[in-house]
């Protein structure tokens, strides 16, 4: 699975990335150190992504989750430099038709359009594709860039979680918002 956009492209981990994945975390650590849970030495290292990619395959063949690596659109292929990702977790079917929506961009990209332009396309292919109904992303109160990020693809807040998770070495208040699906169709039905 890939998605195109004007300047990148989105596509599912396999084994070739994972040196590519561990360097854009590896250097981008201290940009993303106050905004996600304190990470293992071995978060790091290829070995580490090699067997995260696999367990993507799996919940993705589950339908409980999908991970997209973001590259540049000219350096796509396997074991491009990665830029972002997108990701789909704890997706929820029956009643909800809903998941949870994590993201992130590269700190040298930041401010060029290129993270609003793969969650428009991810966003797309999560609605059309997955059928989801809802998608939830949370964000901390001062993170203003992901708050202005998510306002401008339409997501709507639902609400604010004291203690919600533990970052950074504290349990930390984040804002809850959501973005619903107008084209939703229960499962089964035509297009």
């Amino acid at each position: 699975m890939n998605l195109t956009t004007e300047r990148t492209i989105l596509r599912a981990g396999v084994e070739d990335d994972a040196p590519a994945i561990a360097d854009f975390f590896e250097r981008n650590r201290a940009h993303f150190e106050r905004w996600d849970p304190k990470r293992p030495p071995a978060f790091f290292e290829p070995p580490f992504w090699r067997a995260r990619i696999a367990e993507d395959a799996r919940r993705a063949e589950a339908d409980r989750g999908y991970r997209l690596w973001i590259a540049d659109r000219h350096d796509g292929g396997a074991g491009a430099r990665v830029i972002g990702f997108v990701h789909f977790s704890n997706v929820v079917r029956g009643a909800f038709q809903a998941c949870h929506l994590g993201f992130g961009i590269d700190r040298a990209r930041e401010g060029t359009g290129r993270m609003r332009e793969a969650l428009e396309a991810a966003l797309g292919w999560a609605f059309e594709e997955l059928n989801l109904h809802r998608v939830e992303a949370n964000h901390r109160p001062e993170n203003v860039r992901s708050a202005a990020l998510l306002e401008r693809l339409g997501f709507v807040p639902q609400g604010y979680a004291r203690h919600y998770l533990h970052i950074h070495g504290a349990w930390r208040d984040h804002v809850l918002t959501a973005l619903s699906n107008p084209d939703w169709r229960p499962p089964g039905a035509r297009s």
